[in-house]
């Protein structure tokens, strides 16, 4: 088979599939309806002259027989856009034909149809009361006819019965068909909601995390800078090489930190290939490292902490918190400031608190998005998260993060 082929084969629907979307679609909005409608009840009024011709010899209809029997075929071509009209036209058409004691199974096809038609476009209840409606009234002008058609007529009212059951099932079957269609569409609106939550969520947590870096490792680097630029106007004849080469290498060291966690930070934004990893999230381990690189930037900080283990999410989220509020510690306390950091596990709850005794940041200056940040970090893990100046002096950043969350997969 060549591509052409296949391509014709795959696109084109089996016709057991072309069957059943015709058996599932509502006959009201089928394409070409009125077309497909003209045609049937051309085939019907061809099947009915035929049965009027060659059975029932006796009864072969006149000329007005043949002019309402070819009539009451009329109306089927808009029998999807009006079904009780259609019938009722069908109806009129017929009454007189059978009065006058034509063939009475040349109509029949057609009545059929038009019953089946009420049936799968109305409701039940209006189904019963059309059937009931046709039953009566034509077993009124069979009894003035000829009371043994009318007894031949409930014989095979049956049929009728039937026709307009299969109908009422074929309505329930469709709406059936159709709740389920509805149903994935939602279901698949919802898929396609929460992948896009969950993208814009990434988003923000990528956003939280670069800040927190870039601050942290910025901010870090300026103060050594500035260490090393002091150390050099301070005195050039007699240069502090070994200052100097010092706060290089710590520069050095936080720019390679930093280049390490940035690169784990951004694998989420492509393709990892088959082997590689994102990398542990940070968490309670790394806090040693964060004071001890306070403590080079010129801060004196007091680590307490009394907590052990944390879920991962929870761990991260106090990793992030302490990290900018050092960051901006550094910052903005002033000179050597004094910082205290505590972390203790009450009641199933993760306190942590970050104080400083400094100057605090500067009356007027632009807001940044740590403060921002670091309350998004709390309520990521369904914690809470303030932050302000100190009564005595100093700012005070402190948070309660619950120890069992249920976003242990957020950042």
């Amino acid at each position: 088979m060549n591509p052409v082929q296949q391509t014709t084969t795959v696109g084109r629907p089996r016709r057991g599939e072309r069957v059943m979307a015709v058996l599932n679609r509502d006959p009201r909005t089928a394409p070409h309806g009125t077309r497909n409608d003209a045609v049937l009840a051309a085939v019907l009024a061809a099947a009915a002259v035929c049965v009027a011709l060659f059975t029932d010899g006796d009864r072969r209809p006149d000329a007005l027989g043949w002019t309402l029997l070819l009539a009451a075929h009329v109306p089927l071509v808009w029998r999807r856009r009006r079904p009780l009209l259609v019938l009722a036209a069908g109806v009129a058409c017929l009454m007189p034909y059978h009065a006058m004691d034509n063939n009475h199974g040349a109509s029949t096809p057609a009545t059929m149809v038009a019953l089946y038609t009420v049936a799968v476009t109305g409701r039940p209840l209006r189904t019963i009361l059309t059937g009931l409606t046709v039953l009566t009234i034509a077993m009124s002008v069979m009894l003035t006819v000829n009371t043994h058609q009318a007894v031949e007529l409930l014989r095979i009212s049956g049929w009728i019965i039937a026709v307009l059951f299969l109908g009422v099932d074929v309505r329930y079957y469709r709406e059936y068909v159709t709740s389920i269609v509805e149903r994935a569409e939602r279901a698949e609106r919802t898929r396609e909601e929460e992948a896009r939550r969950r993208v814009a969520e990434e988003r923000l947590r990528i956003a939280r995390d670069l800040h927190d870096l870039l601050a942290h490792t910025i901010t870090l680097v300026g103060v050594r800078t500035s260490v090393a630029a002091h150390v050099l106007a301070a005195d050039p004849e007699r240069l502090d090489r070994e200052t100097i080469a010092k706060a290089l290498d710590e520069i050095a060291e936080t720019c390679r930190t930093a280049r390490g966690e940035l690169r784990t930070t951004l694998e989420v934004l492509r393709a990892a290939a088959p082997g590689e990893g994102r990398g542990p999230l940070p968490g309670l381990d790394g806090l040693p490292d964060l004071v001890e690189a306070a403590r080079l930037a010129g801060a004196r900080v007091e680590p307490v902490v009394r907590v052990e283990q944390a879920p991962p999410a929870v761990g991260a989220a106090a990793y992030r918190i302490v990290q900018e509020a050092l960051t901006n510690a550094v910052r903005h306390a002033g000179p050597e400031p004094c910082v205290r950091v505590e972390l203790y596990e009450d009641k199933g709850l993760l306190r942590l608190s970050v104080t400083d005794d400094g100057t605090g940041p500067t009356p007027g200056g632009t807001p940044g998005f740590g403060l921002v940040g670091m309350r998004e970090r709390a309520r990521s893990v369904g914690g809470t998260l303030d932050a302000g100046p100190r009564p005595d002096g100093g700012f005070a950043v402190s948070a309660v993060l619950p120890l069992t969350t249920a976003g242990e997969g957020t950042r």
